[in-house]
């Protein structure tokens, strides 16, 4: 059923038959709780992270050397660089041909000895082909 004859204008009609949108504000505010919560999230991500490295308590840590003496023995040899009044604590680990872990040992540096060079054994549950630190923390 037609009720009007569209003749040669538009169908759905011209701007001019419709009113005038009604003006909308607010975007700021909205603009400001979206980039208030970025902040957030993103200051809640960086805390993560900051205390996923422990907070910057680590160690630095090198490997010298490390020696395979036996199917069920390894050594290594590595240096440590901490502050003479703080305490570290090490983890070394021996890994086999597949990477799975086949011997461990954590190692505590005593305060009042600054850098130092170590040479520690590990007992392996079987054949090592590398041993590495895995951490050093300050406590």
């Amino acid at each position: 059923m037609v009720t009007r004859d569209a003749g040669n204008g538009p169908v759905l009609g011209t701007p001019d038959d419709f009113p005038d949108r009604p003006r909308r504000g607010g975007r700021l505010v909205v603009h400001v709780v979206i980039g208030v919560l970025v902040a957030i999230i993103a200051g809640g991500w960086g805390y993560v992270m900051w205390s996923m490295t422990a907070g910057g308590s680590e160690a630095p840590s090198q490997v010298v050397t490390f020696e395979i003496t036996g199917p069920t023995r390894a050594e290594i040899t590595f240096e440590v660089y901490k502050p003479d009044d703080r305490v570290a604590v090490c983890r070394i680990r021996a890994l086999d041909v597949d990477h799975a872990e086949v011997g461990s040992k954590e190692v505590r540096i005593p305060a009042g000895e600054g850098s130092k060079q170590l040479k520690e054994s590990l007992d392996t549950s079987g054949q090592a082909t590398s041993v590495h630190i895995q951490y050093c923390n300050l406590v």
